[in-house]
């Protein structure tokens, strides 16, 4: 029996020492298309077609010489593992969709302070970021501050990210963006929020100067693929469509309302995250409410907050306290005792926690 096409892809795989330079080349002056690229925030591998020719460019590879990558699901040819010609020539065949691996958390407690001048790196479609968990706990999730200085049309295509959970937050600014069957272009303001569930089409296409925006993504390391044949938006609109289980969800904050937090001395608003993932994650806003806070701890796999407004200090068991304010985030492990001391009026935080629903303890 003949297999399909659909089934196999070949690339030929050549090392890169300047991937942006390279990108340019391919696509301007060789006009192929780019396929897909990753990771997002410090691009190392792009994929790019035409003229009958797949070619992967890897910042990983080494030497000078090229190799050919088999593509495949089909059980025959992934037997055939990794070959090398007499003449030197390597061929290695890769699964052609795996499955998303999520690596067991490397827990941390970790701070990242704007004040200690973290690097903003060019990453996809000019954007820059901002890494505010450098060890992304082994690998489980990425957490991005993202700003595009200047505003206007972002140079963006229609794509998709293959991930477990990725949200958007909109910091600062607003941006456009349009949607798999989600209607016309959405315009994020700052307060509100995107979850993007895994594989849905979409595309940025305008930004406010100095747009900022939160982008975390489970897991750190994802792939981002060109769709090349849809067009958005989309004719049909459905609204209640699940993309592997979870639905696409914009949160608006204005209309939020604010309810007592389940820590002392805190309200917050809730984003329907934790329902629309089924508990996959959940995403709070949180104010200085009544009362005063106290020493808790959680049992959450992940558990990450980033400081949009004002100044609170960051108590940890066994650690120097941190006097933290807008621009520095934290991540607190399972069952380590922590205090939210101190909170100015103003305080506002943005809390992204894995699962969605899970259980906090006073200390």
């Amino acid at each position: 029996m003949e297999n399909s096409l659909d089934e196999i892809r070949a690339e030929v795989c050549l090392p890169t020492t300047d991937l942006t330079a390279d990108i340019g080349f391919f696509t301007k002056t060789l006009r192929m298309r780019m396929d897909s690229i990753y990771p997002a925030d410090d691009p190392s591998v792009a994929v790019f077609s035409g003229h009958g020719l797949c070619v992967r460019l890897d910042r990983e590879e080494t030497g000078t010489a090229g190799k050919i990558r088999i593509l495949t699901d089909l059980p025959d040819f992934a037997q055939a593992g990794a070959h090398t010609s007499p003449g030197g020539t390597s061929v290695v065949v890769d699964a052609l969709n795996p499955p998303i691996h999520m690596p067991q958390t490397d827990h941390a407690f970790v701070v990242r302070r704007l004040k200690d001048q973290a690097p903003w790196v060019i990453g996809r479609a000019g954007m820059h970021y901002r890494d505010l968990i450098p060890t992304r706990l082994g690998g489980s999730i990425i957490a991005s501050h993202i700003r595009i200085p200047d505003g206007g049309p972002v140079p963006d295509m229609v794509h998709f990210h293959k991930v477990g959970f990725q949200l958007i937050y909109c910091y600062r600014g607003w941006v456009d963006v349009v949607y798999e069957d989600q209607g016309g272009p959405i315009r994020l303001h700052a307060g509100d929020c995107f979850i993007q569930p895994p594989e849905i089409r979409h595309r940025v296409l305008e930004a406010s100067e100095g747009i900022e925006v939160i982008e975390i993504g489970v897991p750190a390391e994802h792939v981002t693929e060109i769709d090349h044949e849809m067009t958005l938006p989309t004719a049909q609109v459905l609204p209640d469509r699940e993309w592997q289980g979870q639905r696409f969800v914009h949160n608006i904050g204005a209309n939020a309302e604010w309810h007592p937090f389940r820590l002392p001395g805190f309200i917050a608003r809730d984003t329907t995250i934790n329902d629309a993932t089924k508990s996959v994650a959940g995403v709070q806003v949180v104010r200085r409410g009544e009362g005063e806070p106290v020493w808790t701890n959680h049992t959450a796999d992940i558990h990450f907050t980033f400081v949009m407004e004002g100044e609170m200090t960051l108590e940890g068991e066994g650690k120097e306290p941190f006097r933290l304010s807008a621009g520095d985030a934290f991540v607190i492990p399972p069952n380590m005792a922590t205090r939210y001391a101190d909170p100015s009026d103003d305080i506002e935080l943005l809390e992204v926690t894995l699962a969605g629903t899970f259980t906090t303890n006073m200390a």
